[in-house]
This record gives C-alpha cells, structure tokens and sequence, in this order.
C-alpha cells in the first residue's frame, strides 16, 4: 500500500562498514547492539524511519572521529520487522530517499543525525535514459553468463523495473560487489550519469571475466596457474 511519508529533518541511524543503500533497495538486517535495539524500539513507536550509513573508513584513518559516516546516505523505513526472544531483531528495510548528513546531533545512546532530502536530476530525455537502462540491463546480463551467476529472484524482478533510477539503483545495491563504487553512484545524483557510470564499470568487469576465461582455458578454478 502507498503513502505519503514526509521526510523528518532528524533521524536515527546505523553506520555500517562496507555499506551503500539504495532507494527502493530491500535490506535485511539483524539487530543486536544494545543501540540499536534502543534505535529500533523508538523507530517503532513513531515513523518507523532511520538511516543507513556507510562508512567512511579514510577518514576515519586519518581523524580520530567515531564512526564517521559518508555524507550522502540512504534514508528506509522498516517494512517488517520480528523479535526474538533474546532482544533481538530480524527487519526488513526499504529505501526512501537519498540524504545528504548535515550535522551528527548525538551519538548516546545512539546516533541521531540533521539530513537534507537529496532530489536526483534526470540529467537526460526519457528516451536517453531508457536507452541506458537497456545497455546495463545487456551488460549485467553478459557479465552474469560469464561469471556463471544463475538467475536469481533479483535478477527476474529487475526484468520488470522499467523505471532508469529504480533499475540503477537496485542493481547496484544488489549485484556490485565493490562499495567504494556503489557509494560513488549513490552520490551521483545524475541519472543519466549514474547508467554511465555502471555501465562503464559492467563493461571492465566483463573485459576482465573474458581475459581470465580465456587464461584458464578448459582448467578449473584451482589449477588456472597451470596455464
């Protein structure tokens, strides 16, 4: 069922390592940390909205801040969630909208952050962008056949999503491994932009896969340094 959900300026959120969540992406996440249960009880009882959060961890080598999160990050709200029996939580988070972190207000008993709604632009014509969705559809096709990656449910419903943003950014979410790249993308507000940039990034990914293809020969995985 659809609503309206007015975006607050304050949020709870989660800092996560080697994250980058995405609008419309679904997130399952175990709660645990004492926080976080705290987190998630009060999200609960209101608007039943907190953020997620990368990690910027080359900042936090080079500053002695706590956890400090990248600036853009992804604003969900928790579509189901199930306690155990021990306090902690299995939930399900669906992405709303990216937010730029403006300010952290506190980090006890857990962290609350100032965020500004961030709007993507179209950056293209329809026609531009339809275009490109249907080239990094092509290429993730081609890289999942190589990489021998069978069809999954993700990659079924991405067949359906007809909408560029949508489509980019559930497949980044889902099927790029490398979250330094997804939190670029998560930053590009440009859509056109953001199909070029995956596209790109799909076709070294493929390049790669056909050299080692063509390295390995008929060798399996273990024995390709026999080649």
């Amino acid at each position: 069922m659809e609503m309206e959900i007015t975006l607050p300026s304050e949020v709870p959120v989660m800092t996560l390592p080697n994250t980058a969540f995405f609008p419309q992406a679904l997130m399952p996440l175990y709660i645990f940390e004492p926080r976080y249960r705290q987190m998630l009880r009060n999200a609960l009882r209101t608007d039943r909205l907190f953020a997620v959060a990368g990690l910027n961890k080359q900042e936090g080598d080079h500053t002695e801040a706590f956890e400090p999160p990248h600036r853009v990050a992804t604003v969900g709200i928790i579509r189901a969630c199930q306690e155990s029996g021990d306090g902690t939580s299995h939930l399900l988070l669906q992405g709303l909208c990216r937010v730029e972190i403006i300010r952290v207000i506190q980090d006890d008993p857990y962290r609350l952050i100032q965020v500004r709604a961030l709007t993507s632009e179209v950056g293209g014509t329809e026609n531009e962008n339809e275009l490109l969705r249907q080239e990094v559809a092509r290429l993730l096709g081609i890289k999942l056949r190589l990489a021998a990656i069978p069809d999954s449910d993700m990659t079924s419903f991405l067949k359906t999503v007809t909408d560029p943003e949508a489509f980019v950014d559930i497949a980044a979410f889902s099927l790029c491994e490398d979250p330094k790249f997804k939190q670029l993308l998560l930053e590009t507000l440009d859509i056109r932009r953001r199909l070029q940039l995956f596209g790109a990034r799909l076709r070294s990914e493929i390049e790669q896969l056909k050299l080692r293809l063509r390295l390995q020969g008929n060798l399996p995985d273990e024995r390709i340094t026999e080649n």
